[in-house]
């Protein structure tokens, strides 16, 4: 009777060597035995995390391996392509960041800070899908409250499943069962298989459980659209390897306290990753706003100085910017730097140039920034527009609130060219804005005769400065 004991333990150490302990980099997925302070792969600090894994070895792929492949290697000519009909999603917006709709098959990566509205807005275009058979898992609510945010939003879709469940295994179960032809998994970061034992959300799971809902996409051709979460640092949750398994990541961003929303393309295998698309959050869901530069400029400014209009391209889409400046004299020994909405290291740049080349001394005032509407913009041609909003704050003289400005300001004081000229100025035009300060190497080339619009070319910030306020 004592040997049972002895086979018992042994058996006991033998289930207890089947697991071991490694760590994985949360950027790029890279392994390592140990803790590393920073990573070999990617070199980002403080990113491995412990994960406990099986232990038994995997099939090793070798040299002689199955005689007969699945695939045949084919020549690039002999490789027959079809135009593949993308789906609508009934939202301009949204088709214009997919790049004209969702292409059958490709699996969609939907980023953004929690409480954005991404749920929302996936929600949203499902109710409003005609004649497509929608399976929304979710992970995070239940199904009364999808009930309630779809009575909200106002909308019904007799085609839309609803199932509540984080399990790989049942989610493909739920997928054979109701045939669907879009897929909507909201989080990716709360789904978990059995094939890997880890909690939901750590980088393996992650990791497996994309890899196997894009096997099933590409296999059955059914589209995917995953929700993800986003850390402190802005970045989508869980490792690298995930928006690199995707065929699209967007990025929903904006503030919880503007009403406006923006959804980018940071990576699009179907279409550019140029193009935005812009929302306005109310209370029965997102609005999708065609023109924005009629929302971002205020209509009460005349007569108030710090106030300039800049004509922006922002991804495909030109629009007009409000940029509103302060300067006073500092109250304390040092003068504050801040900048809402744009680079304030290019703000101390502008300022550096004011300073310098056009006379204006600054170095003992404050200077606040703030870009309108709560968006983030990074087109060089908002300089002209900033220094110019900055100086008349400083002077206290207004801008004519009929005058656009556009251009890139060099570090000498001059007016650099910029791209898509034509465009900002038929964004002006159709604003009713009568003058439109330019760069004058703009000009070569450009036909002003057909344009309703007086437009004053410049060569350096002096000469702007001089057409604005004599």
């Amino acid at each position: 009777m004592g040997i049972f004991p002895y086979f018992a333990s042994i058996k006991q150490k033998e289930s207890m060597a089947k697991t071991k302990s490694v760590f994985f980099c949360s950027n790029c997925g890279n392994e390592s035995p140990k803790w590393q302070g920073k990573c070999p792969a990617c070199g980002e600090w403080n990113t491995f995390v412990e994960e406990v894994v099986s232990k038994n070895a995997p099939v090793k792929a070798t040299y002689s391996g199955s005689v007969a492949p699945k695939q045949k290697p084919q020549l690039l000519h002999e490789i027959v392509t079809s135009e593949e009909t993308r789906i609508d999603m009934n939202n301009d917006e949204l088709n214009r960041v997919l790049g004209g709709g969702m292409v059958p098959g490709s699996m969609i990566l939907l980023g953004g800070d929690p409480g954005i509205g991404k749920s929302t807005l996936v929600l949203q275009t499902v109710l409003q899908l005609q004649n497509k058979r929608t399976l929304y898992v979710s992970g995070e609510e239940s199904a009364k409250q999808l009930k309630l945010r779809a009575e909200r939003l106002g909308h019904a879709n007799p085609d839309c499943f609803i199932v509540c469940e984080t399990s790989l295994e049942e989610i493909f179960v739920h997928i054979r069962n109701t045939q669907p032809d879009l897929v909507i998994i909201d989080s990716i970061q709360t789904v978990a298989t059995d094939a890997i034992e880890s909690s939901a959300g750590s980088v393996g799971q992650v990791r497996e459980c994309a890899a196997q809902i894009l096997k099933f996409a590409k296999e059955t051709g059914t589209p995917v659209l995953l929700i993800g979460h986003i850390n402190k640092e802005g970045s989508i949750a869980g490792p690298k390897v995930l928006e690199h398994i995707v065929d699209t990541v967007l990025q929903f961003e904006g503030d919880q306290h503007y009403m406006y929303r923006i959804l980018r393309s940071i990576k699009n295998r179907f279409g550019s990753t140029a193009e935005m698309g812009i929302y306005e959050m109310r209370q029965n869901g997102l609005r999708e706003v065609s023109n924005p530069s009629e929302l971002l400029l205020s209509q009460n400014h005349e007569g108030l100085s710090g106030v300039a209009i800049s004509a922006a391209i922002e991804g495909m889409r030109p629009f007009l910017i409000e940029t509103q400046a302060l300067v006073s004299t500092a109250a304390y020994g040092t003068p504050m730097r801040s900048a809402t909405g744009f680079d304030t290291r290019r703000m101390n740049m502008l300022l550096a140039v004011l300073e310098k080349r056009v006379g204006f001394k600054l170095a003992q005032k404050d200077v606040f920034l703030n870009i309108a509407g709560g968006l983030k913009v990074n087109d060089p041609a908002m300089d002209l527009a900033v220094i110019s909003a900055i100086l008349s704050s400083n002077m206290d003289l207004p801008i004519e609130i009929n005058t656009a400005l556009t251009g890139e300001v060099g570090l000498s004081g001059e007016i650099r060219p910029i791209g898509r000229i034509e465009q900002r100025i038929l964004e002006a035009e159709k604003l009713g804005f009568n003058k439109i300060i330019i760069p004058n190497l703009n000009l070569k080339g450009m036909d002003t005769k057909k344009l309703n619009i007086e437009i004053l070319p410049v060569r350096k910030v002096e000469e702007a400065f001089r057409a604005l306020f004599g």
